[in-house]
């Protein structure tokens, strides 16, 4: 039984070299139409040690694009209520994005 304690407390302790920091995808509408432009920017929600770079895309199908490159999860019924939210109101937050600093760096949203 100590033996099985120690295994999980050796899990605990022991922490990925790349810890997933949650954060949060502000996506902001500027215009109307084909030609409408999205802006994107990525907030980490506990830190702030990253400067959030924005990312832009030029109409609808770059932004799906560029969602699908960062990896959201079009299946989840809260990215779908925000893809609503911007054609309604010009703006929404996709929450729960869970990237390490690499792969934000990767993904263009923060300074390198």
């Amino acid at each position: 039984m100590s033996a099985h304690a120690a295994r999980t407390a050796l899990e605990k302790i022991a922490a990925p070299a790349s810890a997933r920091t949650r954060g949060f995808l502000h996506i902001v509408r500027h215009g109307a139409g084909p030609s409408a432009l999205y802006v994107l920017t990525y907030r980490k929600v506990d830190a702030q040690t990253a400067v959030p770079k924005p990312a832009l895309a030029e109409g609808a199908q770059a932004l799906i694009d560029l969602l699908d490159k960062i990896g959201v999860d079009f299946r989840v019924r809260e990215v779908r209520d925000a893809l609503e939210d911007i054609l309604r109101l010009g703006s929404a937050n996709i929450p729960d994005l869970w990237l390490t600093d690499e792969e934000m760096v990767e993904k263009g949203l923060i300074e390198g």
